[in-house]
């Protein structure tokens, strides 16, 4: 019988390979030899999921192999509930109980206790979830809780599979044959977006920021993910604190959702505010943030005060340019508008580091005053002017019925930038604003522009913000791919309410 190691190394590392995609027992396999024990425990140590009860016992678990940790699923499940609380009115059964509250602040510590002593290493990406698995039982059985996973990961066979997750019949909670044929009630929708620590453990603010402070630094985690399948709302103000726990943050990808109340988005904005000023860190190198939002929510809020369309607040699009300046890539999704980030921008700004710039905007829709929109991008041009290593600039809007994109894109030396508009209508670029973007490729030593444009024939595919990023293809994710995927599959599946 010929040796295992007599055959070549690329034949013993393409079996390697086969097994690790299959799904096999691998530690079953590590005993082959030294090389697979080395590439192994490699993919094995790479990607951790962490629970709230093994959290304590993190660090000795992975002590010999932490170097090869690259990325934490830190997931916090909280208690479990049944439909005598699911849609509450008693005002003892709203917010998130003493014991949820005491299990985060713990598995926090423990988390943080634990990474404290780690090295800094090349990256350490940690995922904040905080759900409970009752939430995919009642009102939104198509909830999904699930790991990040890279773009080339989410294709067509995960795609199809979250859509047949979604069968039964539930006519309590508005379920017919897996399809939603009524909007949750505001009390169900208020269950699952609860605020994390808004009832407790602390007595006040001070107290809580005092146990922020406390925490160890962990300048071993450079990225954080806050997901929008949480639907559990964090405060802005903790979030400052948090990030402040950890020095060497190079990315963040937050995706909150929009607030229900108008007075409670008020609110949420000055927080909002104040949590962008404080990411003023230079290691800071990427954020990308998208607001989520579902537009049949409003339904279950008349004459409760919520607009059916949120609308960004001028001072939240100020604070978030301002912590732009040392970015190499900014994403901000509904939760600023183009128009009031340039719209702030003071002559001494420069973005001597950002490459790529990503904002959405309302006035990117059908028969919108057309001055405005020329002001909007003039007003892009301009800042672009003080972005010397500008790759590309987009400029986008997407809802139910309607997407929209303008992009610009930087020309090889000597040669013509590229402008795009990809649409579901026709959008007229105006002499004015081609001029200011001929400026701009002169600028960035190109010779003029090419025009490209794309008209969409899928506005009755448009089902959703989702479906418009899709189709308008963004030269980078604006979110990311699981949860991209998430909320096409939620306004398919919800396709009942909506007609």
């Amino acid at each position: 019988m010929i040796s295992w190691h007599c055959f070549p190394a690329e034949i013993r590392l393409t079996v390697l390979e086969v097994l690790l995609q299959d799904g096999c027992n691998l530690p079953d396999f590590a005993t082959v030899s030294q090389e697979w024990q080395t590439i192994i425990e490699r993919h094995n140590f790479s990607r951790i999921k962490l629970t709230s009860s093994r959290v304590a016992d993190f660090g000795p678990m992975v002590h010999r192999n932490r170097s090869l940790v690259r990325y934490i699923w830190f997931c916090l499940e909280l208690q479990e509930y049944n439909c005598t609380e699911c849609e509450p009115h008693d005002p003892d059964l709203i917010g998130l109980s003493n014991a949820d509250n005491v299990l985060i602040t713990t598995a926090f510590q423990n988390l943080f206790s634990t990474l404290s002593v780690w090295e800094p290493n090349s990256s350490l990406l940690l995922d904040i979830s905080v759900y409970s698995p009752s939430d995919s039982e009642h009102w939104f059985k198509y909830l999904t809780f699930e790991p990040d996973v890279a773009s080339d990961m989410c294709g067509r066979n995960q795609h199809t599979k979250q859509s047949i997750l979604v069968k039964a019949s539930d006519h309590h909670h508005g379920w017919i044959a897996g399809s939603q044929n009524s909007v949750p009630p505001f009390a169900a929708i208020e269950k699952v977006f609860d605020e994390i620590m808004g009832e407790g453990p602390f007595n006040n603010e001070k107290q809580e920021f005092q146990w922020w402070q406390q925490l160890p630094l962990v300048p071993a985690v450079t990225g954080v993910l806050l997901r929008q399948q949480n639907r559990r709302r964090w405060k802005p103000a903790a979030l400052a604190h948090m990030f402040a726990r950890m020095p060497g943050l190079q990315e963040i990808h937050y995706e909150p959702w929009r607030e229900w109340f108008d007075n409670q988005q008020r609110w949420t904005d000055q927080s909002l505010q104040l949590l962008f000023e404080s990411l003023t860190s230079d290691r800071l190198r990427r954020l990308v943030i998208f607001e989520n939002f579902d537009q049949t929510y409003p339904a279950s809020y008349i004459n409760m005060s919520c607009d059916p369309v949120r609308t960004p607040s001028f001072y939240v699009s100020r604070a978030v340019a301002s912590a732009s300046l040392t970015l190499e890539h900014l994403s901000a999704s509904f939760i600023v508008d183009a128009s009031h980030f340039f719209g702030a921008r003071e002559l001494s700004w420069k973005w001597p580091n950002l490459t790529w710039l990503a904002l959405t905007s309302r006035l990117l829709v059908p028969q919108e005053c057309p001055t405005e929109l020329d002001d909007m991008l003039r007003g892009a041009a301009a800042a672009a002017m003080k972005m010397p290593n500008l790759e590309t600039m987009e400029i986008w809007n997407g809802e139910k019925g309607l997407a929209m994109l303008f992009k610009y894109q930087r020309p090889e030396r000597e040669r013509p930038a590229v402008i795009t508009w990809r649409g579901t209508w026709e959008l007229a670029l105006r002499p004015p604003v081609i001029q200011a973007w001929d400026s701009v490729a002169l600028k960035h030593r190109g010779q003029g522009h090419v025009i490209v444009k794309e008209l969409l024939d899928t506005g009755a595919c448009v089902k959703s913000h989702g479906d418009a990023i899709r189709h308008l293809k963004l030269s980078r994710p604006v979110i990311r791919p699981v949860s991209l995927r998430q909320i096409q599959m939620e306004h398919i599946i919800g396709e009942g309410v909506q007609s």
